[in-house]
């Protein structure tokens, strides 16, 4: 089996092996978050509304802080990650800060097996969909989960980002998805100094592919918005230029970094 055929497993030790520094860095602060901290931005808030009394899906949880998050806003979520050590302390979190929240470790791809149940709200958010080969299965999957009329918010980092060599100095991904593309990295986003290595695979992903999967399931688009600034500081050569708002210094803002969608799951 090649690494392609073989990538849930490749990617789930990726993320097993990131989980520990995650816990324990800056990024993810969190000693904030057990303190009540919210690990929510106003892109995704804002698309959410009012979630008090909703039943909430999140997928590609990892170790579960937006999904707690959710929880303490009132919504009754269910939390899903392939990676066992990212579930297990998102089981440990949610029990040292009293929530509700439930949690389930699969490939997202195998959720059916594993849950059956419809819910008002499926969101998903940020760095999601490149682990993913099949978006058609993947739209399949959110219009499944969700009850007539219900919503899917979804906010993703922009696939312009993902063309670029990892300091934005030159071109170096097509923008369209061409396959797999196969990395190892030193360090992760959350602790670039990290003393850890990892091989990934991942797919890019334009925004047509994913607008005509979500329409080709039955979901109707009710918003698509692009943002000219990341709410976090996982690229390299950033800027701050306000809190929690974050650019390539170079590039300004000339690219948008995050887009979101909001979709209606048809009655039919």
């Amino acid at each position: 089996m090649n690494q392609e055929e073989n990538y849930i497993e490749i990617n789930r030790q990726s993320w097993n092996n990131r989980t520990d520094t995650h816990l324990k860095s800056e990024f993810y602060d969190l000693d904030g978050f057990m303190n009540g901290n919210s690990s929510l931005n106003d892109i995704e808030l804002s698309l959410l509304g009012d979630i008090k009394g909703k039943s909430i899906l999140h997928l590609q949880c990892h170790f579960g802080q937006d999904t707690i998050s959710l929880s303490r806003l009132g919504a009754e979520v269910t939390g899903v990650d392939f990676s066992d050590k990212a579930i297990e302390s998102a089981l440990q979190i949610a029990k040292e800060t009293q929530s509700n929240t439930k949690f389930i470790c699969c490939d997202i791809y195998d959720l059916p097996k594993h849950l059956d149940k419809k819910f008002d709200v499926v969101f998903t958010s940020y760095g999601t969909i490149g682990w993913l080969p099949d978006l058609g299965k993947w739209a399949k999957i959110v219009a499944d989960f969700l009850k007539p009329n219900g919503q899917f918010v979804f906010v993703e980092f922009h696939p312009v980002v993902w063309m670029f060599d990892d300091n934005f100095e030159k071109i170096a991904y097509r923008y369209f998805n061409s396959g797999a593309i196969l990395e190892t990295e030193i360090g992760t986003y959350a602790d670039k100094n990290a003393a850890i290595k990892q091989s990934y695979v991942m797919w890019n992903h334009g925004v047509s592919e994913v607008l005509s999967n979500l329409i080709k399931n039955g979901l109707e688009i009710k918003s698509f918005d692009e943002f000219d600034y990341s709410p976090y500081n996982c690229f390299n050569k950033t800027i701050e230029f306000e809190p929690k708002r974050f650019r390539i210094e170079h590039l300004g803002d000339k690219i948008p970094m995050v887009y979101s969608i909001s979709a209606i799951r048809k009655k039919s």
